[in-house]
């Protein structure tokens, strides 16, 4: 098989996972014990964490562990929604884009229940935010502004430094989602308050995250639920050893494959739309007038020519039609629609992302067979 949905997860590196295998079995013991089991496990977790900030650029006690990025998304909006309004802040306004991940839109409308005030802006044709679109929404006095890094579904670049500039200027909070960005690319978290991260999108574990929380000027967060206190208060429960362990070493490779990784996946990206866009009239590629990942492409398939369809014909090839974790829904991409696509045409568009396991006879023998299944639906 042909793996070419890396956007939805990763397989963990071989080092990963010899990295997490000790603290299964042999080194059990529970990081938050004070005997020596203990101890050797909270120093796994200390490496870890200072792998992961060394990663984004952070100090190591600026991360704190998650279950995962929709549980960091989660904390970081609702927490810092709630502490602020806990003490007393009068603005109300939540801001975020209509091509964020569900795990971000769907913690900003329940908000709204608790008196705060959802705002979900449109995006240009190239996925990105409109820049006055987004100052005159801070026009209101906002809490708030969320905006991914690198789209899950497009793999469109939102231009960071510019938004970060006028959220700023606004004196809102900012926080990014950068689950699939980090460990893809470089990150800067310069004048970005709270910022999410995933390890299983960057050749880690699955069940783990993280989120950082800006120490200088500090942001204060309330708590998702309640326990022993664990994360410094932010996040209670007993911190899962192995897959801390995996995270770590995860960030410790994208690190020093960073540049190396891109250009190779970047490389294969290109060619595999060079084959697939020769081969068959009338396909298109959504978000191509902004930068993006560099394993992202996002194709529109010709004519009557669903995508659904075409991944029926071509089994041996693992590709989506757009997030993994909107797939049971059968209906067109939200993002792609958002991007101005009409549900029809966004019904045509399959999801491709290639990764570091991703070899140029691979990605030929995708080409092939996509050529292949368009071919066959069109007769």
């Amino acid at each position: 098989m042909i793996y070419l949905d890396y956007f939805a997860t990763t397989p963990c590196d071989p080092e990963v996972v010899r990295a997490m295998l000790p603290w299964f079995t042999q080194d059990f013991g529970n990081p938050h014990s004070t005997h020596a089991m203990g101890l050797k496990a909270a120093g796994a977790v200390e490496a870890a964490r200072e792998a992961v900030a060394q990663l984004v650029g952070a100090q190591a006690r600026e991360i704190v562990f998650t279950s995962g990025a929709t549980e960091a998304n989660n904390l970081a909006i609702k927490g810092a929604a709630r502490h602020l309004k806990r003490i007393g802040d009068p603005r109300r306004r939540i801001v975020t884009l209509a091509t964020e991940h569900k795990c971000v839109l769907e913690s900003v409308v329940q908000l709204e229940s608790e008196g705060f005030e959802p705002v979900v802006l449109g995006v240009k044709a190239d996925g990105r935010v409109d820049p006055d679109q987004l100052r005159k929404a801070l026009e209101v006095p906002t809490l708030l502004v969320s905006i991914m890094a690198a789209n899950n579904e497009t793999g469109v670049l939102q231009d960071m430094e510019a938004v970060s500039r006028i959220v700023k200027d606004a004196g809102a909070l900012l926080h990014v989602d950068m689950a699939q960005m980090a460990g893809k690319l470089p990150v800067s978290l310069k004048n970005i308050d709270l910022a999410s991260f995933s390890a299983h999108k960057m050749y880690g574990p699955k069940g783990i995250g993280a989120l950082f929380i800006r120490r200088r000027p500090r942001v204060r967060l309330e708590p998702l639920f309640s326990g022993g206190g664990q994360e410094r208060g932010v996040r209670s429960g007993t911190l899962p050893t192995p897959f801390v362990a995996g995270f770590g070493r995860a960030a410790e490779l994208a690190r020093a494959r960073l540049a190396g990784d891109a250009e190779t996946i970047e490389n294969l990206r290109n060619r595999l739309w060079m084959l697939v866009s020769q081969a068959i009239p009338g396909c298109s590629m959504n978000g191509d007038q902004a930068p993006r990942l560099p394993g992202a492409l996002n194709i529109c398939l010709p004519e009557n020519v669903e995508a659904l369809a075409v991944i029926e014909r071509m089994p041996d090839v693992m590709v989506s039609t757009g997030s993994a974790c909107s797939a049971a829904e059968l209906t067109p991409s939200y993002v792609l629609t958002a991007m101005g696509l009409s549900r029809e045409k966004a019904s045509r568009c399959l999801r491709v992302s290639v990764g570091r396991s991703t070899s140029k006879a691979e990605i030929d023998r995708a080409a092939a067979f996509l050529i292949a299944a368009v071919h066959a639906c069109q007769t």
